[in-house]
């Protein structure tokens, strides 16, 4: 798995996470909101998650 230096993550229960490092490893990722009006941060979802194995 390669970094992808221009996706900063945090979150190592993805499998598309770069273990040792805070990137993730797909080319683009798609960002939505599960709200009908987002209004902070807690309203928006990183919709490439896939939880790891």
């Amino acid at each position: 798995m390669k970094e992808n230096k221009c996706i900063e993550c945090t979150v190592q229960e993805c499998a598309n996470h770069c273990d040792g490092c805070n990137y993730c490893s797909l080319n683009k990722i798609l960002v939505g909101t599960h709200e009908a009006s987002p209004s902070m941060t807690a309203c928006t979802d990183c919709k490439s998650f896939r939880k790891k194995q």
